[in-house]
């Protein structure tokens, strides 16, 4: 199917989705997450039937399953949460052992 980009299109990046549905839309509120704000932004917001969101589904395993397989797995950080993995914690702080700790012992 031809696609047409309107000329003064601006990109958009967002590293979290916010994800609600009714009985007939799903909306997805796309966010930037920047370390040290206290909110998330939301940068776009996206409104579609519950059938176009299942397609969609589809059409980002198909596409990751291709990314993997050529660039390898995507891995999901376990333990602390998510946004502390990747921004540390909300007072500035990055999960984990603090560096300057002495690791004697008494």
């Amino acid at each position: 199917m031809p696609l047409e980009l309107p000329s003064g299109l601006e990109p958009s990046y967002a590293n979290l989705a916010l994800i609600t549905h009714s009985a007939t839309e799903v909306v997805i509120d796309f966010a930037r997450v920047l370390p040290g704000l206290p909110k998330a932004r939301v940068c776009s917001r996206l409104i579609m039937a519950p059938l176009s969101a299942k397609l969609l589904l589809r059409a980002l395993n198909e596409n990751l399953s291709k990314y993997e397989a050529q660039f390898g797995e995507i891995r999901i950080p376990e333990g602390v949460t998510l946004a502390d993995q990747l921004f540390g914690s909300p007072g500035g702080e990055h999960p984990g052992p603090d560096p300057t700790a002495s690791d004697s012992k008494s």
